[in-house]
């Protein structure tokens, strides 16, 4: 689940003891029903706000980073507290962006959150503000939940924020949503909490990520009395979004849902309509543009002939290769390039089909 600043947070920034409390609460009953809880928490840079009497949030990255390092030790230290009251330890894990695009390190997050799960401990995972740059950085650490929840195949993500759930136009809360659209997308509000650093619109596109993977989620008002017993029990509280009828597989979610393409690849309609259909790999004979500059293993959009985008995937080719071979049938590829490495441009079990 993802924990925001405004759940947590009195009003100066500085963690509520007692709403970290009531968590830690809901939390021990839930792993003392067998479940395993990962939580995303946001906070540091309320809590550093707060400590360093800084006159308001900065609006520079240096000076978020430095309210970062002096709040992330007073939000754990809140975690630590309310946890060890029912026996569990909190244990903190601090990632970036590129943390979650390398494979290896991808794959370490995974085993260490597991481990941790195993001698009964929360992993507390929040975005390492003190060391990441803008091109390294999530920006919200609603896309974090979404991410960790990808990277474990989690059956549930819960976006714990100050809102009841998502609000239709009447300002009443939407109970379920099949799927997130552009029409539901159309209902969001812009707006954002004072100390928070997202709004609705990104907790959809955190929903959009996790849903298209297949699993559910769920978004809830946290201030709400025991609200992740509630959720977890069935109430009709908050907005329940559907997961998609098939579940994609570990590798899938890294290559669809988590590393940024690096270029695109433009095929024609022929090519499209095959790749929709599913379970296809791509030619170089449907290639029809080549966009980037990217190596071989990167990872790809293919869009179609009016940049509608189809799938993503992990190409054979670079980029340079790509548009000597674009439009030739598999037999001249040697003819042009000396070799033939691959057959295929991005084959079926390294691509994931996506939604427009």
């Amino acid at each position: 689940m993802k924990v925001g600043t405004a759940v947590l947070a009195k009003e100066d920034g500085s963690p509520s003891a007692a709403r970290i409390g009531a968590l830690a609460d809901q939390v021990a009953q839930l792993t003392a029903r067998g479940l395993r809880v990962t939580i995303v928490t946001s906070g540091a840079i309320g809590a550093g706000v707060a400590r360093a009497e800084m006159a308001g949030r900065p609006r520079d990255l240096p000076g978020l980073q430095a309210a970062a390092a002096i709040g992330q030790p007073a939000l754990m230290s809140a975690y630590e507290r309310a946890l060890a009251r029912h026996g569990l330890h909190a244990a903190q894990i601090l990632v970036t962006r590129s943390d979650f695009e390398n494979r290896q390190r991808y794959l370490n997050i995974r085993n260490t959150i597991t481990a941790l799960h195993a001698v009964k401990a929360v992993p507390l995972i929040n975005e390492n503000d003190t060391v990441a740059v803008e091109e390294i950085r999530f920006g919200e650490n609603d896309i974090i939940a979404a991410q960790v929840a990808n990277l474990l195949r989690a059956d549930l993500l819960i976006i714990l924020s100050v809102v009841d759930g998502l609000l239709d136009g009447d300002g009443r809360v939407v109970d379920l949503v099949p799927a997130v659209s552009d029409e539901t997308l159309g209902m969001v509000c812009r707006s954002k909490s004072g100390l928070g650093t997202g709004g609705m619109l990104t907790k959809l596109q955190a929903v959009r990520l996790v849903t298209q993977a297949g699993e559910g989620a769920v978004i809830a008002n946290g201030r709400t009395d025991g609200i992740l017993l509630r959720i977890l029990g069935g109430e009709k509280v908050g907005t329940v979004f559907a997961p998609a009828p098939e579940k994609l597989s570990a590798r899938q979610r890294w290559i669809g849902m988590t590393v940024r393409p690096h270029g695109r690849v433009r095929v024609d309609d022929g090519a499209a309509a095959v790749l929709r259909r599913g379970g296809k790999s791509l030619l170089a004979t449907g290639v029809i543009g080549v966009e980037g500059d990217f190596a071989r293993g990167d990872i790809v959009d293919v869009v179609d002939a009016k940049d509608r985008r189809i799938a993503r995937g992990k190409t054979n080719y670079a980029s340079g290769e790509l548009e000597k071979i674009k439009g030739l049938r598999t037999a001249q590829i040697r003819q042009v390039l000396g070799a033939r490495p691959f057959d295929e441009v991005i084959h079926c079990d390294n691509m994931v089909l996506l939604a427009e």
